[in-house]
Formats: structure tokens, C-alpha cells, sequence
């Protein structure tokens, strides 16, 4: 079995997944922030997506994720794999890391406390990831890739496009933050008890350093301001009463306001780490903007009966707007059955518009009878 992906940047192989011989529609609308629908179909002109990072402001990564954003592993080194999910360390990790340990030594006895610190600054950043990752797939989604880099990290995860999945998916990295603080005081406690304060002068302020990383972190990323965690969680409550479109258009514009705001503390501060997260963040948060204009255009197409996403239950568009990988000609797949009615190429896997996978037509025509589940 081959696995083609859609894009450079598509996250779920099962997009394009076929067996020899099989064919599957491309060139069809997905999630993608730079979606644009012209000449009656729409074209994927993937630039910036709506992705995910944990950035580093001075010791403190935040956090931002997504399916969407650059997923390139030029220049990352796998180091391992768990749970079916890849960890990469990107090389400039270490240029950055080198500059933030000099910054800060003198703090201890030795260097190899401030790379012990730096190390476990990042390991919290991986677990804060893996709570992403793993609560996504609990409901469902994709996640198998994490990638760390100076800015902190990026958790390539995929919900199903339900408010309570999307939920479940994000509040569960700052959970990790908040199950980590009993963990480091239990720490602390064994280690004052059993006299390696005293052996180890060092392990003190190593351990009171690492709990304020978590504690930051877990507050800085919790601010309700796109794309940081805070601000999806706000998308995801208001998707409850707004809808999908109009909820991620009311938080990237909250977000915007949240990016000045940095932007603006970054000049009072002349902080350059500050300074480059408001301007990863501003990104981010245009790309969300872009997504949600293109979600409010898929929103008002009308929508064919008798067929329903079996991911998402959406029903389809009426209208060409799927195109054959091999004519290259728009067509509508649902009226042609999906055969192309140019050249006759059948068509095993159709994408939905909506949430961006691929199924059969037959399993499109039965999920019509499946009820949703939020």
C-alpha cells in the first residue's frame, strides 16, 4: 500500500492512501488558511498555515499547534519515536541552546546545571506536546510528529472538526503544566528529606527554577489570545454557540489585539525574544484569519443531500469544485459519481471540503445515516 500526501504540508496521509492502480481526487478545498476558491473550483495555494509552536521568550516557550503550519523535517534529527508519534530536534536548537546557557551561567556551581536547566526546560515543553498529541487521538484526530525547535516546539495534531474534540485537544497541554507542579514539589520534598540539599547545594534552586518554567508557561500559554493556547480554547468554546467560521473569526480578531499588545511590550522592553515570538504569533494569527474567511465562504455554498463526510458529517458542496489528477477539469464528483466526466478516470477516495479527508463514495452515502456526536 502507498501513502501520497496532498501537499508539502498535509498531515494525514489517509488523504491520499490507495492501493496500486487506484486513483484519488486532487486538488480539492481543505482546511488550509490560504484556501482561495476561483474559476468554480477551488485551488490550494498552501503559504502559511494555521500550525503549531512553543515558543522560547527568555526561558519561556509557549505553545501553539495545528496540522497546518510548515511540516517540513528539512534539518531536524529524529531522536525517537513513542505512542506511534516521531520527536525531531531541529539543528539550530542547539546554536540557540549554546547562546541561552552562556546567557545564564554563573547561576550555579557549574555549566552542566545550566544545561540540566535548559534540558529540563525543554522537556517540559515535549510533555506539554505529548498532552496535545495524545488527547488528540483520544477523540479520534491525527498527531504523529513533534518537533522541537528554538522557539520552543510544534505538536503536529489533527481533531475532528467538533468543537468538544477540539476542546479535549488543546486544554489537555496545559493540563500537563498543571499535573507537573505536584510532581516537581513531590521532588522537592523526597529530596529535602533524604539530605541532597545539603550533598547537593545545586539541586535547590535547579528544582525552584524548573517549577517556575512550568508555572510561566502554563500561564503565559493559557492568555486567551490566538493562537496561544488560551485563545483556541476561546475558539473552541465559542465554535458551541457561533459555529466553526464565525468562532475562529472572533478570536483571531481578540488575538490581533493580544499581538499588538506584545508587539508593543516588546518595544518598551527591547526584548528580541519577545519580539520575534509577537512576530511568530502575528503570523499565526493571519493565517487564522485567512482560514476563518475561507471557512465562512465553504459555509454559504449549498449542499448536496443523500451524502455526509464520515468524518465530519458535513454534507457536500454543489458544484465543480473537485478536479481530476489526470484531465486536470473540474467537475462536480458527487452528480458523476466519481468518474471524471471528461476522461472517465474512477475515482477511489473523494475529500470532504469541510474537514479535508478522503473516504469512498459509498462510505460518504452511509454516513449520511450516522447521527453526529459533539
Amino acid at each position: 500500500m502507498k501513502y501520497e500526501p496532498f501537499s508539502a504540508s498535509s498531515q494525514n496521509p489517509r488523504f491520499h492512501q490507495r492501493d496500486k492502480g487506484s486513483r484519488v481526487q486532487h486538488r480539492c478545498p481543505t482546511r488550509d488558511p490560504s484556501l482561495r476558491l476561483k474559476s468554480g473550483f477551488a485551488q490550494d495555494d498552501r503559504k502559511n498555515a494555521n500550525e503549531a509552536y512553543y515558543p522560547l521568550w527568555s526561558v519561556l516557550p509557549l505553545c501553539y499547534n495545528s496540522a497546518t503550519v510548515a511540516t517540513s523535517n528539512q534539518g531536524s534529527v529524529r531522536l525517537f519515536r513513542f505512542s506511534g508519534i516521531d520527536v525531531f530536534l531541529h539543528w539550530s536548537w542547539f546554536v540557540v541552546a549554546v547562546y541561552e546557557i552562556q546567557q545564564r551561567a554563573g547561576r550555579y556551581s557549574s555549566i552542566k546545571w545550566n544545561i540540566i536547566e535548559y534540558l529540563g526546560l525543554f522537556l517540559i515543553v515535549l510533555l506539554h506536546e505529548f498532552g496535545h498529541a495524545l488527547a488528540c487521538r483520544q477523540v479520534g484526530g491525527t498527531a504523529n510528529r513533534i518537533v522541537l525547535w528554538p522557539l520552543g516546539g510544534v505538536a503536529y495534531v489533527d481533531p475532528p472538526p467538533r468543537p468538544g474534540a477540539m476542546l479535549w485537544s488543546i486544554v489537555a497541554g496545559p493540563l500537563v503544566n498543571v499535573l507537573l507542579v505536584p510532581v516537581i514539589f513531590g521532588i522537592g520534598y523526597f529530596c529535602r528529606h533524604a539530605g541532597l540539599y545539603l550533598t547537593v547545594p545545586d539541586l535547590s534552586p535547579l528544582l525552584r527554577t524548573i517549577l517556575v518554567i512550568d508555572v510561566v508557561l502554563f500561564v503565559f500559554n493559557i492568555l486567551p489570545v490566538y493562537p496561544l493556547d488560551g485563545g483556541k480554547i476561546l475558539w473552541s468554546l465559542l465554535w458551541f454557540i457561533f459555529g466553526r467560521a464565525r468562532s475562529l473569526m472572533i478570536a483571531t480578531v481578540l488575538g490581533f489585539i493580544g499581538v499588538i499588545g506584545f508587539i508593543g511590550l516588546a518595544f518598551w522592553s527591547r526584548d528580541v525574544w519577545l519580539g520575534a515570538v509577537a512576530a511568530y504569533m502575528l503570523l499565526n494569527c493571519w493565517g487564522g484569519l485567512k482560514h476563518a474567511q475561507a471557512l465562512l465562504k465553504i459555509a454559504k455554498l449549498p449542499r448536496r443531500d443523500g451524502f455526509a463526510c464520515p468524518r465530519c458529517n458535513s454534507k457536500p458542496p454543489l458544484g465543480v469544485f473537485w478536479k481530476c489528477s489526470n484531465c486536470q477539469q473540474a467537475f462536480d464528483t458527487f452528480q458523476s459519481g466519481a468518474v471524471c466526466p471528461t476522461c472517465s478516470t474512477r475515482f477511489d477516495m473523494t475529500r470532504c471540503l469541510d474537514c479535508g479527508w478522503g473516504y469512498p463514495m459509498d462510505q460518504w452515502a452511509a454516513a449520511n445515516l450516522i447521527p453526529v456526536n459533539l
